[in-house]
């Protein structure tokens, strides 16, 4: 077995594990194996987080490709982003299976001034909340607080939680064809720090979200992520 490599720094743990992988696969021919996880995690001593982290960031690239049940392989291939893509589809491409979502409030309730300016109604107006937790591995990722304007989902609430929200309104035509997003680095305050088992100071990621079918603005999304557990990425393409 390879000798385990010198203590890593705190902060870049997953920036070096992912160095030394693109370093080894740039100059492999398409569909060659890359390092497994767990050889990863021997040779530098780190949790399978930090080298799924490593490893997402270059599939995010298009340099490697997971194939279920099969391993990570060479691609060279980067994938066009076509749609703005829920967080199960995201899981989905970046070849996690041990996700899970846990509701922790949801109802209707009155939009306050912020909300109501993103959706694009009067402050007061009913919306829909919903917070989701998501875990990998049994890990809190993110969680997740949702605003859907109710005059465009009528029912929404009696017909019961969907497991995909994106799904769900997809089924009524209204999934989101347009998305705005802002990313923010931020660190924990004391909610964060209590629902995804964080230190209050820990780094975070802000993300939120305005979705939008047409000119119409049918969802606005408020997400924080474990920014130590959690590699953001964006797969852009050229238009023809």
């Amino acid at each position: 077995m390879d000798e385990v490599v010198a203590p890593l720094g705190t902060v870049l743990k997953h920036v070096q594990v992912r160095e030394y992988v693109r370093d080894l696969v740039q100059d492999l021919p398409e569909g060659a194996p890359a390092p497994s996880e767990r050889e990863l995690m021997q040779r530098f001593g780190v949790a399978r987080m930090t080298v799924r982290q490593a490893i997402d960031a270059l599939v995010s690239e298009g340099l490697l490709e997971r194939a279920p049940a099969r391993g990570t392989f060479v691609c060279k291939s980067p994938r066009p982003m076509t749609r703005p893509m829920s967080f199960t589809e995201d899981a989905r491409a970046r070849g996690w299976t041990t996700t899970s979502t846990e509701t922790l409030q949801h109802g209707l309730g009155q939009a306050g001034p912020g909300v109501a300016k993103a959706l694009g109604i009067t402050a007061g107006d009913a919306v829909i909340h919903w917070r989701r937790r998501r875990r990998l591995d049994g890990v809190p990722l993110c969680y997740q607080d949702v605003y859907l304007n109710e005059v465009l989902l009528p029912g929404v609430l009696q017909a019961g939680l969907p497991e995909s929200l994106y799904s769900s309104l997809a089924a009524r035509g209204l999934r989101p064809t347009v998305a705005e997003d802002q990313l923010t680095a931020d660190v924990a305050n004391a909610v964060d720090a209590d629902l995804l088992d964080l230190r209050i100071g820990d780094a975070v990621l802000r993300h939120s979200r305005r979705g939008l079918v047409g000119d119409a603005v049918i969802e606005l999304s408020r997400s924080v992520y474990a920014g130590s557990r959690f590699t953001w990425w964006v797969p852009l393409s050229v238009a023809p």
